[in-house]
């Protein structure tokens, strides 16, 4: 039987963090196991052949206000720093995403929009993030109007296929935090730290991996092995549900069929990413060139098409936010806490949609209280 101090279950970036930290800091052996073959988990990327480093499961750009975190990752990688742009087909026109004072004057007539301008900035500021929940409030037939504007042509016809649901049996209320920006920054992110990986997150997945105290298995499923390994610690970043045989009833997920073609072209479309609220069966048309600015003849695109997870057939991606999900995962939170040495973190563990900097600042927590 194989020994080990650590035994962490999922090689994605909770993994690595967790990896990384018990070799380094407290210089214990660590054996990471993945059922993938291949590091990283969903933020691993290629180089095609075409060569465009291509992200095999949809796009990460790496974006946080967190000092720390930014600091900790930037020991394993240099930055091509990137500020993030969206656009959305909306009437036919592509438009900045989310909706600012520029999208204005592209979806509406030019004094139209100019009045929407004024008492949008009027009452709210300039450059200031306004839900439209807060404009469906308004004593003003105009921000009522854009509102509902922004509401059917931004978020309703995406989020209906994003979850799979019909339009009609959206709850309105689930949009109200869905901003109008009265000002003309564009970007999609306004964190201080925007960046991928120079060398691709692959690359500095491995250099995450390096320590010789880490061993790693691939294509190697936890439910085979774990009788045949004894550790001292196990960190599982995998399906909480899974992990207790399902006992309590399965988590519900949405998950992506991503489908991937290549032009014999420089570019394809205008940006790296164009969402199709109104528009086709996919959600976002994604070029993967634009993201690391590789020159190369051909370019390589993907459009993702939502889908429900089924179990052997494709991947979790989004935990499915309804009540009575959250109610049946805190279920599974109090089985586990009556585990001694085992600790549940990622996505997955704690069936909750993080994005990479709260998915780093996370491992690292946990890493601090088993210190």
């Amino acid at each position: 039987m194989e020994k080990v101090k650590n035994l962490i279950v999922g090689c994605g970036l909770s993994g690595m963090v967790l990896a990384e930290r018990l070799a380094a800091k407290k210089k214990e052996t660590v054996l990471v196991v993945d059922r993938r073959p291949h590091i990283g988990g969903n933020i691993y990327d290629y180089k095609d052949e075409s060569g465009v480093t291509v992200h095999k499961y949809g796009p990460h750009v790496f974006h946080t206000n967190d000092k720390k975190v930014w600091d900790y990752l930037s020991k394993f990688t240099d930055w091509h720093y990137f500020m993030y742009r969206v656009k959305a087909v909306i009437d036919g026109r592509e438009v900045n995403i989310p909706f600012n004072l520029d999208s204005l004057y592209k979806v509406f007539p030019a004094h139209l929009a100019g009045r929407l301008e004024e008492k949008l900035v009027g009452k709210f500021g300039f450059n200031k993030k306004v839900p439209i929940l807060d404009l469906r409030l308004a004593n003003d037939e105009d921000l009522r109007f854009l509102a509902q504007y922004v509401y059917e042509k931004v978020f309703l016809g995406y989020t209906a296929k994003q979850w799979g649901v019909k339009p009609e049996d959206l709850d309105p209320s689930v949009s109200g935090r869905v901003p109008v920006y009265t000002g003309r920054d564009d970007r999609y992110f306004q964190d201080k730290y925007q960046a991928i990986p120079a060398g691709g997150y692959t690359k500095m997945a491995r250099i995450m991996l390096a320590d010789p105290r880490i061993k790693v298995k691939l294509d190697t499923d936890f439910g085979e092995i774990r009788n045949q390994v004894r550790y001292e610690r196990l960190f599982y970043t995998g399906p909480i549900d899974e992990f207790f045989d399902f006992e309590l009833g399965e988590l519900p997920y949405r998950s992506l069929n991503i489908r991937f073609k290549r032009f014999e072209r420089a570019c394809y479309q205008s940006g790296p990413q164009i969402n199709f609220p109104e528009n086709y069966d996919f959600t976002r048309s994604v070029e993967y060139k634009y993201y690391l600015d590789e020159q190369a003849a051909q370019t390589v695109v993907s459009e993702e098409y939502p889908e429900p997870y089924v179990t052997g057939v494709n991947e979790r991606y989004y935990p499915v936010p309804e009540k009575k999900n959250h109610e049946l995962y805190g279920r599974y939170r109090q089985k586990a806490a009556g585990l001694k040495n085992v600790y549940f973190a990622g996505r997955l563990g704690d069936y909750k949609y993080y994005n990479m900097d709260e998915t780093v600042k996370r491992a690292l927590e946990l890493f601090e209280e088993i210190k």
